[in-house]
């Protein structure tokens, strides 16, 4: 690769950069991949929406890889719970990332996306709080209709789906919360991939591959310092509330762009 290309995209880019690098901290530090907020980050800028979503699932990709990988050395997954609610999202994750869809429809739904992540990022300690017993509760057929609809939308908006994911399984008292984290740093996990897959698959597919390997590099090494951060100097709860603040800002700027 061009070294005067890759100087030329850090110097024009660096407050995108930067901004990742944050991010990949605040959401490893807790268990998550950062996707709706690196789309929050790039709907403002110009790049073009195809490349937007490949990016944020690289990213995805890059930044939970480690924390499943922690999730499984710790025998935290239970794999007859996680398996109906990945066995319809990967699959619909794929389609939704193969789908042709417009610039418009795509920034539409993205800003929707964005409000929704945001409510459920503000109130996700009430939902915590309630999903914090021993009372399991567990539908096969409910957890693969779940992760069936929460993989196809992230499969089209270019996220893992973490974010809808967790609040939904502590709203239901699916398991403990450290069980929760592994699921959906999995369940983020396999939809990265099988949406990117679909996109990768789809003939308009095309990625800017200086930008997006340094953005990768850069949610990396933030990656490796906010899994080792864990959370012991960060509070989640306003890591959280921050975040939902960025992105229903941004939520709301892409609505009233293509809406009004």
């Amino acid at each position: 690769m061009d070294l005067s290309l890759i100087l030329e995209t850090l110097l024009s880019n660096w407050e995108i950069i930067l901004l990742f690098f944050i991010v990949a901290i605040l959401y490893s530090s807790v268990g998550f991949g950062g996707g709706s907020s690196y789309l929050a980050v790039l709907a403002l800028t110009s790049l073009a929406f195809i490349h937007i979503r490949a990016i944020a699932l690289l990213c995805n990709i890059v930044v939970v890889s480690g924390g499943t990988f922690i999730y499984m050395k710790n025998n935290l997954f239970n794999w007859k719970k996680i398996i109906p609610l990945v066995l319809m999202s990967v699959p619909l994750a794929f389609l939704g990332g193969y789908l042709k869809i417009s610039q418009t429809f795509f920034f539409i739904l993205l800003g929707l996306t964005l409000l929704l992540a945001a409510i459920l990022m503000w109130t996700s300690k009430y939902i915590s709080k309630k999903g914090n017993d021993s009372n399991f509760k567990n539908s096969i057929t409910k957890d693969v209709s779940y992760g069936g609809f929460i993989g196809f939308i992230s499969g089209m908006v270019g996220i893992g789906g973490g974010v809808f994911l967790a609040p939904l399984l502590h709203l239901t008292k699916w398991d403990t919360p450290k069980r929760i984290a592994a699921t959906s740093s999995f369940f983020i996990l396999v939809n990265s991939i099988a949406g990117l897959v679909g996109q990768f698959l789809n003939p308009e597919f095309s990625i800017e591959p200086t930008i997006t390997i340094i953005l990768m590099f850069t949610v990396f090494i933030g990656g490796q310092i906010g899994s080792r951060l864990s959370a012991n100097f960060i509070s989640p709860l306003n890591i959280k509330k921050g975040t939902a603040l960025l992105i229903a800002f941004v939520g709301f700027r892409i609505l009233w762009k293509y809406l009004m």
